[in-house]
């Protein structure tokens, strides 16, 4: 690479950082082509981008950015990877961890908050952005129909204690 490509991979990263919630630091060192290939594949599959970078220009791009506390993550082999829904990056690098033992999840960034591997597996536990707006639909859903049954069932149960009682004076009226 030269300078100009060099400053335009680093623009390029900032652009990225600046519309991203979250980006994964990894290891990728002993990983084979077709892995990658396989991982680049199955994050694409999710929405997510997955780059390896030279660590001094990705530390550049960082810089000045909500991410600059993975900084001191970029050693060795290292690949970052981002997305708009921070579940998706989380699920498909810790699920292919599993795996592959020569992926290795470093750590990553959640806006401010800089997250520890297992923070990252803890974010990978929670639901995808999908799965919650199908949840909050079907919140928005129920509730009316739990009220018109809520609404009903002490009126319910009142025309029948009222039925009982009625019924129990009946009953006794013939029997006087």
């Amino acid at each position: 690479m030269d300078r100009t490509e060099k400053q335009a991979f680093v623009q390029a990263l900032q652009a990225v950082f600046a519309e991203t919630s979250f980006v994964l630091v990894s290891q990728n060192k002993g990983l084979t082509v077709a892995d990658a290939t396989t991982l680049r594949r199955r994050m694409r599959e999710a929405g997510a981008t997955y780059k390896v970078a030279k660590n001094r220009l990705a530390a550049l791009a960082l810089d000045g950015t909500s991410f600059q506390g993975i900084s001191p993550l970029l050693k060795g082999p290292t690949a970052l990877a981002w997305s708009r829904d921070p579940v998706a990056v989380a699920k498909t690098a810790v699920d292919f961890a599993k795996g592959n033992d020569k992926f290795v999840i470093l750590g990553g960034a959640l806006g401010k908050q800089t997250l520890d591997a297992e923070g990252v597996k803890a974010l990978a536990a929670l639901p995808s952005l999908e799965t919650l707006r199908a949840q909050l639909l079907g919140l928005i859903q129920t509730p009316a129909t739990r009220i018109a049954g809520v609404l009903q069932a002490p009126g319910s149960q009142l025309a029948r204690v009222f039925s009982a009682y009625a019924k129990k004076d009946e009953a006794e009226a013939e029997a006087a």
